[in-house]
């Protein structure tokens, strides 16, 4: 699901900076999720999904996702 959200921040030619301001949080926030180091919660991913102007829910119901 995070790879999707990095696609979209590339398709919208954003930098994590950007993404970031837009979150109101610092650039390595928005690194640690994008390299896995930092998971998001439900509510985040919404938010940096909202920002990136996509739908977090449609995106969260195309991924592929197995269970651990």
């Amino acid at each position: 699901m995070i790879e999707r959200l990095v696609d979209a921040r590339k398709r919208e030619g954003l930098s994590q900076e950007a993404v970031a301001q837009r979150l109101g949080k610092p650039q390595q926030y928005v690194s640690r999720y994008e390299t896995g180091e930092r998971r998001l919660d439900i509510f985040e991913y919404l938010d940096a999904a909202r920002v990136l102007s996509v739908d977090g829910l449609a995106l969260a119901s195309e991924a592929d996702v197995q269970p651990s």
